[in-house]
């Protein structure tokens, strides 16, 4: 029996996180569950699973969330220093961060402090300190298990493999609702319309950065750290039909994917059950009634985004720090219609350009250069 605590619980893949655990209940059981503002959701997850203790972002609901969890012998605390400290209220043998942003970094650098293993779903920790990360990793032998689908494929894919043989990583991507557009035609894009992803049911922020291709720009700096690996030697194809979730290509000229029907509980129970493989009733994936899977070329000067992540991880040192920081405010921008789509990327260019650069950050670094990098993207947005 396995205990999870679930950083981000009422998101999309906290919530697909909970029907894998209640699918396996003779596996895992909850012991910390946390969330930021869905307070009603979060009763009704605590009621069912009944975790040691929850973690709650905005103490404004303080009342509504103790009078609802009134009849359940829960801890309950609150505020980002409950969070980034959340391993002083249990002790899990696995941790699922699914935290939306930069939220994740030090709540998961307790836990590896802690030596919990982490079921990572944030990818954003490894985008803004990937080498403070898996250094820490290494020093307390933790483990992390990547939850986001093409990460899991390459996981998989390189199981009883060789670090050295390793040719080639070749992340794949849907192409998002736009795959057909050319860049006169983003320049009106809808929230409406980015959110509309042809393929997978994700969180707001993901779909948008799935839209423009900075969510794959983020996963191949992700795979930089993850898998140990310098950028020239990942590639992205786009692949509509997300089917095969990502491959490796390796010195002998053999490749190895991952295939399967999209759906993130595929990954998630890969995370959680690792190293055993567990029985599912999940959707199969039919050739016969699926006889076409086809690639393309990513179209850059369309999609700038990923240019400027892969520009970013090859720098190295605080770029992704600030690529991330920058995307995350023109982001969540463009959701509450502040600014136009293709404003995200103009303001991320912008900052990449303006904030300075540093080699080697240590932890305090990139944390003030993610706090200058906010502070100068909201500026541009006021400006716009």
């Amino acid at each position: 029996m396995k205990n999870i605590a679930i950083l981000g619980s009422t998101g999309s893949i906290g919530t697909q996180t909970l029907e894998v655990i209640s699918e396996n209940k003779n596996k895992f059981k909850i012991v910390l569950l946390s969330a930021n503002r869905n307070y009603k959701l979060l009763i009704e997850q605590a009621i069912k699973y009944k975790p040691e203790t929850i973690i709650f972002g905005d103490i404004n609901y303080k009342r509504d969330l103790e009078k609802g969890l009134k009849n359940e012998k829960i801890n309950i605390y609150y505020g980002e220093k409950a969070l980034n400290n959340f391993t002083e209220f249990c002790n899990p043998s696995l941790v699922l961060t699914a935290l939306v942003g930069k939220s994740g970094l030090i709540p998961t650098i307790n836990a590896i402090k802690n030596k919990i293993d982490i079921a990572l779903a944030n990818k954003e920790t490894l985008v803004v300190a990937g080498e403070i990360i898996m250094n820490l990793c290494e020093k307390h032998n933790v483990n992390i298990y990547p939850v986001d689908s093409e990460h899991s494929a390459i996981y998989q894919c390189l199981v009883g493999e060789k670090h050295e043989t390793i040719e080639k990583i070749i992340l794949t991507a849907s192409g998002g609702p736009f795959r057909n557009k050319k860049l006169n035609d983003l320049k009106k894009i809808t929230k409406e319309e980015a959110l509309n992803h042809p393929n997978w049911n994700m969180g707001d922020k993901i779909t948008i950065d799935s839209s423009t291709l900075m969510n794959k720009g983020l996963e191949v700096i992700e795979a930089k750290f993850l898998f140990n690996v310098t950028i020239d030697r990942i590639d992205v194809v786009i692949h509509p039909q997300s089917i095969i979730h990502s491959m490796v290509e390796f010195n002998d000229g053999s490749i190895k994917a991952q295939l399967g029907e999209p759906d993130m509980k595929l990954p998630i129970q890969y995370a959680l059950g690792f190293s055993e493989r567990i029985k599912n009733n999940y959707k199969r994936f039919n050739f016969s009634k699926n006889n076409r899977l086809t690639f393309e070329e990513p179209c850059i000067k369309t999609f700038r985004n990923l240019h400027l992540a892969f520009e970013a991880g090859e720098q190295g040192g605080n770029m992704p720090c600030i690529l991330n920081a920058s995307n995350e405010i023109v982001v969540d921008a463009f959701l509450k219609e502040k600014i136009a789509y293709l404003d995200m990327t103009k303001i991320i260019e912008e900052s990449l350009n303006k904030i300075s650069y540093i080699a080697s950050p240590n932890l305090d670094q990139l944390i003030e250069t993610d706090l200058k990098t906010r502070e100068y993207s909201k500026d541009k947005i006021k400006n716009i």
